[in-house]
């Protein structure tokens, strides 16, 4: 599950959204950089409400990614992406297949719910605004019990970039797909994969409440806006 699936149910939260994107953007900054259910424990309780609302937030993406990655819907459509990928790419490369299976369907799911709802994503952003990146680090570090290097810096770049607004089109999605492949030291795929996203984004559109389902996945402003029902 990506940024906006994972924030949507909670954007009246400020710090907890920013909890519920830690796990990705340490995973950017410093993979060897962890937020374990062990540590989280000691800081559930915290005196400080934002680190309590961090915590929260961490503790609901690592709950998400749990019961997301088992569900059929996700294995399934994560497959059948990477088979469309292995196919077109002529079977090379068989491990950055199923790595675009998997993080493609997560992006295109974000872009189906932003697509439903744009406002939405205006708030998301307006919401994170209003974190300090400064305390989100401090809490990292109190909570890790290590530095959290460069994560200042980076929570303001997210903010600057506003990246979700770029998997509406498939040629913006590409761009900062092909970003992720280099980070991961993979190679990036060429001009012609946006046709590709293009045919996986209609199947994720196809496979979104079986991606996401209501026992699992609730949503306070109505799912049947989201064509989650």
């Amino acid at each position: 599950m990506n940024y906006f699936a994972h924030a949507l149910p909670h954007l009246d939260r400020p710090y907890f959204l920013a909890g519920t994107a830690l796990p990705d953007w340490l995973s950017v900054i410093d993979r060897k950089l962890r937020l374990r259910p062990r540590l989280l424990e000691p800081h559930r309780e915290s005196e400080n409400a934002d680190v309590r609302e961090l915590v929260a937030g961490i503790a609901q993406h690592l709950e998400d990614d749990g019961w997301f990655h088992v569900t059929r819907g996700f294995v399934e459509t994560s497959a059948e992406i990477g088979l469309l990928f292995r196919t077109r790419l002529q079977g090379s490369d068989g491990f950055r297949c199923g790595f675009l299976g998997h993080i493609v369907t997560e992006l295109l799911m974000d872009a189906a719910l932003i697509e439903r709802n744009p406002r939405l994503l205006e708030t998301y952003y307006r919401q994170l605004d209003s974190v300090d990146p400064q305390t989100v680090a401090a809490a990292v570090e109190t909570i890790a019990g290590r530095a959290a290097h460069r994560l200042t810096e980076f929570v303001t770049l997210f903010l600057r970039e506003r990246i979700l607004w770029d998997y509406q089109t498939d040629e913006d999605l590409l761009r900062r797909l092909n970003q992720v492949l280099r980070r991961v030291t993979l190679s990036p795929l060429p001009a012609e994969a946006a046709g590709w996203l293009s045919v996986a984004r209609v199947r994720v559109v196809e496979r979104l409440p079986e991606l996401l389902p209501r026992e699992h996945y609730r949503l306070e402003l109505g799912a049947e806006s989201l064509g989650l029902a």
